[in-house]
């Protein structure tokens, strides 16, 4: 007996360390749920970046006194579980919010986001916001967007000056010293074909 007491102890302890750091906590019942939904349901929550497990009320009251999550766990009743992550809390209302739709076992009782208890129809609207990695997506999107933009206007312009120039080369655009195209070179003086004048004769 005393160490199942003691037990009980170091789990309340260990729970309490990790309510302590989290950003959202999500309050749910569980009654009729099957084995295989419940692993699922695990799974899911550790995938958000949570940790999910089925409690016992004294024990998890305990465990939440003196963190910021105890007014959550006044006068709990019935079988409950908590759903928890020091992470993204919209995420974490993303992956129960399915989970409630598909095992209609699976049911909401209320919620601790950032500092305040939620209800069930504030998780759900907590469920439809875009989450952490969905704004950061975005964020990169439109940053990167305008670069993009420049740099493939950049590469066009580069891509048709080197064109037009070469196009000019082969026409032979590009003279010596820019003379105009198919202009003949003057003739030297004294250059073969070239008429001289006649000395004057002396008197």
């Amino acid at each position: 007996m005393a160490m199942k007491k003691q037990e009980k102890k170091d789990h309340a302890e260990k729970l309490r360390a990790q309510l302590a750091n989290v950003s959202s906590v999500i309050l749910s019942t569980f009654q009729g749920i099957t084995v295989e939904q419940d692993t699922a349901l695990r799974r899911s929550v550790e995938k958000a970046g949570g940790h999910y497990q089925v409690v016992k009320n004294t024990l998890v009251e305990r465990a939440g006194a003196g963190t910021p999550v105890e007014p959550l766990f006044k006068d709990l009743k019935q079988t409950n579980s908590i759903a928890y992550t020091a992470a993204d809390p919209v995420a974490l209302a993303k992956v129960l919010s399915k989970v409630a739709k598909d095992v209609p076992a699976f049911k909401f009782r209320a919620g601790w986001v950032e500092g305040r208890v939620i209800s069930i129809a504030e998780i759900e609207q907590l469920s439809q916001l875009p989450s952490k990695e969905e704004l950061i997506s975005k964020i990169m999107f439109m940053l990167n967007a305008p670069a993009q933009r420049l740099a493939s206007v950049t590469a066009a312009v580069s891509r048709n000056l080197a064109v037009v120039t070469n196009e000019a080369v082969k026409a032979n655009k590009f003279g010596s010293g820019g003379a105009a195209a198919g202009a003949q070179p003057a003739p030297a003086a004294g250059s073969a074909g070239e008429e001289k004048a006649p000395e004057p004769k002396p008197e």
